[in-house]
């Protein structure tokens, strides 16, 4: 069992029951509104645009924020709560690491960028620095 990779699918699921839309062009941007019940022409004031071709209504925003600070607040309090960083941490990296294709390219930089980390973060921090040395062995050694 790996707990991140848990949270990570249960965060995953939370977002994806929040009330968001996304609409890549003006067909689906209609589409969206109309399902909001929106009028796409004059109701584009209560809505907020997010990355990726997301939409926010105005009234959803606080949800939204409130759902993400929760998350990554618990994301913090599991990394923090790892003193050696062989326990959450190190499956942290194992995981990301594995989905970023560590085994193929030996490069951590899209984990790293996937967590919010540069590689001064993880060198500069025993525990992080502990536990993408464990993971990246592991990975290794599944390789031979």
């Amino acid at each position: 069992m790996n707990r991140y990779a848990d949270m990570k699918r249960r965060h995953q699921e939370e977002i994806n029951r929040l009330p968001l839309g996304f609409a890549f062009n003006d067909r689906q941007f209609g589409e969206m509104m109309h399902g909001w019940g929106l009028d796409p022409e004059k109701d584009t004031d209560k809505l907020y645009r997010l990355p990726g071709g997301g939409f926010v209504q105005k009234k959803d925003h606080a949800l939204l924020h409130e759902t993400l600070e929760r998350q990554e607040a618990e994301l913090q309090e599991a990394i923090g709560a790892d003193k050696t960083g062989e326990g959450f941490i190190y499956e942290m990296f194992l995981q990301e690491l594995s989905d970023h294709e560590f085994g193929c390219t030996m490069d951590t930089e899209e984990a790293l960028d996937a967590l919010g980390y540069t590689a001064a973060e993880v060198l500069g921090d025993p525990r992080l620095k502990r536990g993408i040395e464990k993971a990246a062995t592991e990975i290794c050694k599944g390789d031979e």
